[in-house]
């Protein structure tokens, strides 16, 4: 089996299925880009739980959905409420396949990587006894499953993902709706107190992407897999021929990369609206972003 179960354009459920064993075995990468803030893959070690275990000075670091506002405004100080483990939470796996996702120049179309990486952090979860569930859109058709536990539910999820990319490359559209209409769709379908995982390059956020994030943070957690393609990062100059999605053939000039410091913004930009971000390039092979995804995990511990 190929690494994506195809040329690295299609998708196949076997490979989602197939890439669990990948959790743990990945080599923690030395490259892993991370914004810590609250929020963040669930762990058993550190969950949301519904009885307050201390009330406490807020600290640098600590989720402001958790400030305690009886004790703050008694105090005049912040404080904020830490609880009990909890053993099951839930996370919704949100994959971008819009136009702008279906491109790569290596070993995997962006939509590829992204999808590879949420299900990687989907068996994390479920590994860990979270609960998961995925929203995605191909084409005109969204692919649903409510956040469940164990296999069972994994199992749809890679299903869901696999169809949903499917439909988007059957589609053959150059329409890109905002983004932000994806989040706030997706967001509706999540649990109070859950995380929204987001698998994107964030192109054409739209004019209410930082409205909708900052309303999704009130409420629940946001972490984004950045995903992006070597070529954007280190292009060699010159005129490439490009085809369409629509069969139109051309040709362009590359100057030079997306600048680094536009991905760092876009970064900056999730840390500002209160989630955390994971740059990930998707001519990665999977056990590679296993080993991002980990350190992801454990820097939020």
């Amino acid at each position: 089996m190929s690494t994506t179960g195809g040329d690295g354009t299609s998708l196949a459920t076997d490979h989602l299925l197939a890439i669990r064993h990948l959790i743990g075995a990945g080599e923690p990468g030395a490259n892993a880009r991370t914004m810590m803030l609250p929020g963040g893959i669930v762990t058993r070690k550190r969950g949301r739980g519904l009885e307050t275990d201390d009330i406490r000075p807020f600290a640098y670091g600590d989720d402001v959905r958790h400030v305690d506002r009886n004790t703050t405004a008694r105090t005049g100080e912040l404080h904020v409420r830490s609880f009990r483990d909890e053993r099951e939470r839930s996370v919704l796996l949100v994959a971008d396949f819009r136009p702008s996702m279906l491109f790569g120049t290596k070993r995997a179309f962006r939509s590829v990587a992204a999808a590879e990486a949420l299900t990687l952090a989907g068996w994390r979860v479920a590994g860990q006894g979270g609960r998961v569930g995925v929203f995605a859109v191909g084409g005109a058709e969204t692919f649903f499953h409510r956040p469940g536990a164990g296999d069972r539910s994994m199992k749809a999820v890679a299903g869901r993902l696999a169809a949903a990319h499917a439909a988007a490359l059957a589609a053959k559209s150059s329409e890109e709706p905002p983004l932000s209409e994806l989040i706030e769709a997706a967001g509706r379908t999540l649990p109070h107190d859950g995380t929204l995982l987001l698998a994107s390059a964030l192109d054409r956020p739209g004019e209410d992407f930082d409205a909708v994030a900052r309303d999704l943070v009130h409420r629940a957690a946001l972490d984004v897999f950045l995903t992006v393609d070597a070529f954007e990062r280190a292009p060699t100059p010159g005129t490439y021929p490009y085809l369409s999605m629509e069969g139109r053939k051309g040709s362009g000039e590359v100057k030079d990369a997306r600048a680094a410091g536009e991905i760092d913004a876009r970064v900056r930009r999730i840390e500002r609206l209160g989630g955390r971000a994971l740059v990930l390039d998707a001519s990665l092979e999977p056990l590679s972003l296993a080993g991002l995804i980990e350190v992801f995990d454990a820097r939020r511990r």
